[in-house]
């Protein structure tokens, strides 16, 4: 439940519930949360509490917005498993608007970006490959 009186703020509180309900499977892949109006009724909260909760959730990469339609939990895309050659080195980092689109990132997923040893690099979206060694 939400402690209104809790250090934590109510934003916070309201994204780790949904986001238990995520992680149980309660809510799956394609579902949708419940609406504005339900958890702004459900916990007391304000809809720009709810929005802000549903926006962090967002920035997680958990969920997408789907304006009229709602907010549904995010389908994971087939993972790609991709082998690392010797010498190669891996590093993350947030994608350039660019790669963004290239790879049709949602908000708040990184890129893992594959350094070989003559210094060319290739960049993979996190949420959708694996990285090996052989």
């Amino acid at each position: 439940m939400i402690d209104h009186s809790a250090d934590r703020a109510v934003f916070r509180q309201l994204a780790d519930l949904l986001r238990d309900r995520i992680k149980s499977g309660e809510l799956g892949p394609g579902e949708p949360l419940p609406s504005e109006l339900r958890l702004v009724q459900d916990y007391g909260i304000s809809r720009t509490t709810v929005r802000q909760a549903i926006g962090q959730l967002r920035t997680e990469g958990l969920v997408t917005v789907d304006r009229p339609r709602g907010t549904f939990v995010r389908v994971p895309e087939p993972v790609q498993v991709i082998p690392l050659a010797r010498g190669e080195r891996v590093g993350a980092r947030m994608p350039t608007d660019a790669e963004r689109r290239k790879h049709r990132l949602g908000e708040g997923v990184p890129v893992l970006v594959v350094t070989a040893a003559d210094g060319a690099e290739t960049v993979h979206p996190a949420d959708r490959v694996q990285l090996t060694r052989p």
